[in-house]
């Protein structure tokens, strides 16, 4: 029977113990029996005798394993253990690894290694610096002096992944230690949670209380911290107006809630308009703030006061301005809600409504994405990972329920077909619905046929307007003249419905708005893979 981690049964020690006995004896310990990966020689050792508990979970590119392994691992709440082969492998991961760091997934990564006695001659498929390979993107990297340390090192790699800020670790493993003798390791209960400091919190707390015009600016931690209950509380006590931090990799706050008030850009001058007649303002489970632009003058409204509620303290540190506590979301946010004594307040200003969009041909992304919110269950989970339709999605796909949106943090493309697949695998029982560019596709098309392989129920929805349509629209920021073409954008000719049916699942191309209901529906209500393109205007 899987354990959940942190309950932990020890079993006796057989005779001749290895290191690879010990190393599966310390996932099943973890409740983890699934390992991500793509075999390669130097790991070929490590499954032999592969237990018949444990499942291979296989993917046909590096960045689609780890990707598969994010998304399993933020749906489950448990670190995802990953194999890669040597410093090949784990160069092909490192966008994904990149974006595993910044979606703080907690995350084991077991790289193969050429047999130590070969070291010294630099042997083909070795890694010269294993443990250096993957910084700064990994909080713990190791390649052990002696074999038998192996299962010390999983283990502790382990427990640093589970430790907010949660994310990955990688220990690199020499083909010649896995059957070296090794000593059953016990696996301990080690603490995932850390709690604000009191007397902080009661500061933001006393300052809430005493706000006129509040507002909060939630990120990913909230959901991640599963404190969606306590959100909703602490904003309906305060009359606080609820603001989506920029680039939040998860939802955590009703988007159709009469307190939300919106996207945060990622441009400090247009944080500060948008925020202006805020007095007191509470970021919570983001940093403050992410900016993707060069930008200039004040980082908050004059008249206003910051706070923070963090679990990363180096996100603390470098915060510009304000008062950050840090600890675990959902503790903070119980104890500023046993301290709530807030002043009278009238509620802020309502949001303008959203004008529907029109049928047209082309299609606008638009259409489409109102569309697939009028007919998709709000429990259904949805992972993006569409950066040109991003704004519009906003606006007509809201997400209104706790852990049911993922997409990067890391601005990287190649996570999210892979990540739909390992989320439909921690998720059983539920739709997902993979919102994708046809740029994004392209980077790891590869997912598809896991799930194909798997029978998972995902439908993909590429949104195809012929082009990097992000790139376009943020050369603005560098003064291209409107009617300058920039270089590398076009992407014709690619044939999605094709790519999808040569993995083995089936797909529909829709370029007239008069046939996207029907194909979003039939995707829907179809049991297993599924691939929509919906062809819409250029560019946009």
């Amino acid at each position: 029977m899987t354990q959940t981690p942190g309950s932990f049964t020890a079993s006796p020690a057989p005779s001749s113990y290895t290191v690879r006995e010990a190393v599966y004896d310390l996932l099943r310990d973890f409740g983890a029996r699934k390992i991500f990966g793509n075999p390669g020689s130097t790991e070929l050792a490590m499954f032999r005798d592969f237990p018949d508990d444990f499942e291979y979970v296989l993917g046909l590119h590096e960045a689609v394993v780890v990707g598969m392994a994010d998304g399993y691992a933020q749906t489950t709440g448990n670190a995802a253990f990953v194999n890669l082969h040597s410093a090949a492998g784990t160069g092909n991961a490192m966008g994904n690894i990149y974006t595993a760091f910044k979606n703080q997934t907690p995350m084991v990564i077991i790289t193969g290694q050429q047999s130590r006695s070969i070291l010294p001659f630099d042997p083909y498929l070795s890694s010269a610096q294993p443990s250096e390979l993957p910084k700064p993107y990994v909080k713990y990297s190791i390649q052990t002096a002696r074999a038998e340390d192996v299962p010390l090192a999983v283990a502790r790699a382990y427990y640093m992944a589970m430790q907010a800020p949660r994310g990955p670790v990688l220990v690199s493993v020499p083909a010649d230690d896995w059957d070296r003798p090794a000593e059953r390791l016990e696996a301990r209960t080690v603490s995932t949670q850390v709690a604000p400091d009191p007397a902080a919190l009661a500061a933001i707390a006393h300052a809430l209380n005493a706000a006129q015009r509040p507002a909060f600016v939630v990120g990913a931690s909230v959901d991640r911290d599963g404190a969606w209950p306590e959100m909703l509380q602490l904003t309906e006590n305060h009359s606080a107006a609820v603001y989506v931090a920029p680039f939040a990799s998860r939802c955590s706050f009703p988007e159709d809630h009469e307190l939300f008030r919106g996207f945060l850009p990622a441009s400090r001058e247009r944080i500060v308009k948008q925020l202006a007649g805020h007095d007191f303002l509470l970021v919570i489970g983001s940093p403050a703030f992410v900016y993707h632009v060069e930008g200039s003058g004040p980082h908050i409204p004059p008249g206003a006061s910051l706070y923070q509620l963090t679990e990363d303290p180096e996100v603390a540190s470098w915060a510009p301005v304000g008062t950050a506590a840090v600890g675990n979301i959902r503790l903070a946010l119980q104890g500023l809600r046993a301290l709530a004594n807030p002043a009278t307040r009238q509620p802020p200003p309502a949001l303008a409504p959203i004008a529907p969009a029109e049928a047209s041909e082309p299609m606008s992304v638009a259409y489409v994405l109102q569309t697939l919110a009028q007919l998709r269950d709000p429990e259904s989970i949805i992972v993006e990972e569409a950066p040109s339709s991003r704004i519009v999605m906003h606006d007509h796909l809201p997400i209104v329920r706790p852990e049911t949106f993922y997409t990067m943090a890391s601005g990287g493309l190649g996570y999210g077909m892979p990540a739909a697949v390992g989320v439909a695998m921690g998720k059983p029982g539920k739709k997902v619905i993979c919102v994708i560019g046809d740029g994004s596709t392209m980077y790891s098309p590869q997912a598809i046929w896991s799930a194909a392989q798997r029978g998972l129920d995902i439908t993909f929805l590429v949104i195809n307007n012929a082009g990097y349509a992000a790139m376009k629209r943020f050369a603005g920021v560098f003064d291209f003249p409107a009617d300058q073409p920039v270089q590398g954008t076009q992407l014709p000719g690619i044939d999605f419905v094709g790519l999808a049916q040569a993995q083995g699942c089936p797909g529909v191309r829709i370029t007239r708005p008069d046939d996207l209901a029907a194909a979003i529906r039939q995707g829907l209500q179809t049991q297993g893979p599924r691939l929509i393109e919906a062809v819409v205007a250029s560019g946009v």
